[in-house]
């Protein structure tokens, strides 16, 4: 059969030891239907484009006080899929000098280098596991004591293809005993164009997960895209629609390190995913004017001079660089599951997940209204699930907590009755998806573990136009159900999008 389509100029051009179901081809136009209609053949799709203040953040989820109690992530890996990183930078060296501890570099962008050009991927990984050598230890990561595995698929302007990430997945997964990689961070992201299971992408972070490894995903930075009449519901981006990742919101400090006064970031994207209809972001986690690693020269650092950042008034030049996203939100969680696996090696991705969650902070006011600084217009946000999903990343309570679920923990589905304005949370394995999907002999998510009937998921059903309160403080809906109908309503046809940016490059909001 291979054979026919090299008769007909088609070419195969990837396919991955560890994500067998995807293989790469290029295929003249006229070739496509001929493809889609060979047995075995489930789905074609595109190779679609994706794209791409630290002290405050680490105090505001515990990482600092972690730290100080020997949890630095030390002999975990993290695989960064991004930019590249600037492995000359003193903060990601052991104690500050030699050698680094970026252990392995790859380039997937066929450009032959794994410097890190845009200045995301530095930027990132400094979050996970920068150990603030340049300024005293005050622009600290999450976890400093990590490896970091530096897998390049983003070229200098900040873009990729599905296939470069699968492939950087795929040889994360091959490296996975080698370098101890146990998370993979993913600050990059594309709309939604089909279910999960026929996407790409994700069958590479699910095999990725199958491998053990956790895997934390941007939710996107749509937010604030209401052209659908959606308000802002349904903008979660891809991979982020996968039931078994950690995808990420975003929230803002307010320039404190305490979370009480804490808001989420407007651009942060909400759920449900399109076509699926999970519930993400499944937690929130600081993202808003993160300052991290800067790289000097590249097209970011050139594009926004105003957001170089000196670690000491002294500094000969900036090291750091301000950011602010759902990008610089993931990092501090894939920080967070390493300084729990180096406490509990034995943990599974379900059980990392699960832990977080479960052990988020969900003291959230009902709403919170943000200017853009920049444009003057406002913008409310109400805190239910498909906004912050199980709550506030909370990296000293989940160090304490011993809970471990004893199942999967795939994101719930949320199903609405437009006639009812009621919306159902169900465990996937409640959904049929197609043959392929297995959910396994047991759901986490159940009244029978250590969640307990005061889970965010604890309440069922939501109906009218009433807020459920679950926790005294995590409502489920917000009121305005009629975003609700715009995103149920539709599949994906409104992501005609070919790029998804994850960051709000030097920007954030008051």
């Amino acid at each position: 059969m291979m054979y026919s389509f090299a008769g007909h100029g088609a070419t195969l051009t990837r396919q991955f030891k560890n994500v067998p179901m995807v293989q790469v081809f290029t295929v003249p136009q006229a070739l496509v239907n001929l493809l889609a209609q060979i047995p075995g053949v489930k789905y074609v799709s595109p190779d679609r484009v994706v794209t791409k203040r630290l002290e405050l953040t680490t105090a505001t989820v515990g990482s600092t006080a972690a730290n100080k109690s020997g949890w630095t992530g030390q002999g975990i890996g993290v695989a960064i899929i991004d930019s590249g990183i600037d492995v000359t930078n003193t903060d990601l060296k052991q104690s500050g000098k030699y050698p680094s501890r970026v252990v392995y570099s790859q380039d997937f962008t066929g450009q032959n280098t794994t410097a890190d050009l845009y200045g995301h991927g530095t930027h990132v990984a400094g979050i996970v596991g920068g150990n603030g050598a340049n300024s005293n230890g005050y622009y600290a990561g999450i976890a400093p004591g990590a490896s970091l595995i530096n897998l390049r698929v983003l070229d200098q302007n900040g873009a990729g293809t599905d296939s470069s990430v699968i492939a950087a997945i795929d040889q994360a997964i091959s490296l996975k005993s080698t370098y101890n990689i146990r998370v993979i961070n993913l600050s990059l992201g594309r709309p939604i164009f089909e279910s999960f299971y026929a996407d790409p992408l994700c069958q590479a972070v699910e095999a990725a997960y199958q491998a053990g490894i956790v895997v934390a995903v941007a939710a996107g930075n749509n937010g604030r895209d209401t052209s659908q009449s959606n308000l802002g519901y349904g903008t979660i981006t891809a991979p982020g629609n996968d039931p078994f990742v950690i995808t990420v919101g975003a929230m803002k400090t307010e320039g404190t390190p305490v979370r009480s006064d804490d808001r989420i970031a407007t651009y942060s994207s909400k759920g449900p995913t399109l076509v699926d209809h999970f519930v993400k972001p499944d937690l929130v986690a600081p993202g808003n004017l993160v300052s991290s690693l800067r790289v000097p020269g590249s097209t970011l650092d050139l594009a926004y001079p105003s957001s170089r950042v000196s670690s000491s008034p002294t500094a000969s030049s900036p090291q750091y660089f301000t950011m602010s996203g759902t990008s610089m939100a993931t990092p501090v969680v894939a920080g967070a599951a390493a300084l729990l696996l180096q406490q509990n090696p034995g943990m599974t991705p379900d059980q990392v997940k699960g832990r977080l969650m479960l052990t988020a902070s969900k003291s959230f006011p009902l709403s919170s209204t943000a200017v853009d600084p920049t444009t003057g217009i406002s913008y409310t946000d109400y805190y239910d699930v498909f906004t912050v999903g199980a709550g506030y990343l909370d990296v000293g309570a989940a160090l304490a907590s011993t809970a471990l679920a004893p199942g999967t923990a795939p994101s719930k589905v949320g199903l609405f009755s437009s006639n009812a304005n009621s919306i159902a949370l169900m465990n996937a394995d409640q959904i049929a998806w197609g043959e392929q999907i297995a959910w396994g002999e047991q759901i986490a998510w159940g009244e029978q573990i250590a969640w307990g009937e005061s889970t965010v998921f604890g309440a069922a059903v939501v109906t009218g136009t009433n807020l459920a309160v679950i926790n005294s403080s995590v409502p489920l809906v917000q009121s305005a159900t009629s975003g609700f109908n715009a995103v149920w309503a539709s599949s994906s046809a409104w992501a005609t999008s070919s790029t998804s940016a994850t960051s709000v490059l030097g920007i954030g909001e008051n």
